[in-house]
């Protein structure tokens, strides 16, 4: 900082960053959608975005199980979120990419038709999920985001998949 300028005026104050839909009291999450729907994941446990690539099949696995990649030396499965949340499939576009995240501390991939954004969500912008009552699971969702007119459905990972299915998956890691 050049002499004479003030810490106040080098930082952007309250006012201005939720202007600029910058948060400080929130979390970051990385956006991305599932045809019209808009989702969102803590950014914290993003490892990295690949652009689309075929993976390897692996036999007998559920319809929602893509198959296994190679990154780096390292296998991992790939998830297709679409299915997962029983969506139809489609085509994969150049706008698919792959999202390396941390899953139950394992590394996993997941297929998403396109990612948007890092948004800043302050914590009051964030709301708790809905309850639907018993015959809709949504302990998937850690909260739905309101950034400004849009609705973000905030995934929480580690439950995205049942623990059998990410048991499943991790035993795909050890026969591959």
């Amino acid at each position: 900082m050049a002499a004479g300028t003030t810490q106040a005026s080098a930082t952007l104050s309250a006012e201005a960053t939720a202007g600029l839909g910058l948060s400080t009291d929130g979390n970051q999450f990385l956006s991305f959608t599932l045809g019209d729907e808009h989702y969102g994941v803590d950014i914290l446990r993003v490892q990295e975005i690949k652009g689309y690539t075929a993976v390897t099949r692996i036999p007998n696995t559920p319809g929602f199980i893509k198959g296994v990649l190679n990154l780096r030396g390292t296998i991992v499965p790939i998830v297709n979120l679409r299915s997962k949340f029983g969506m139809p499939e489609v085509e994969p576009t150049m706008f698919t990419v792959i999202v390396v995240v941390v899953v139950r501390d394992r590394i996993m991939g997941v297929i998403v038709d396109a990612v948007s954004d890092v948004l800043d969500i302050a914590a009051k912008d964030i709301q708790p999920p809905p309850q639907f009552g018993t015959n809709v699971d949504v302990s998937f969702l850690s909260g739905i985001g309101k950034c400004g007119d849009k609705l973000v459905s905030l995934l929480n990972i580690d439950q995205v998949l049942t623990a059998d299915e990410t048991e499943a998956i991790h035993a795909l890691d050890k026969a591959a």
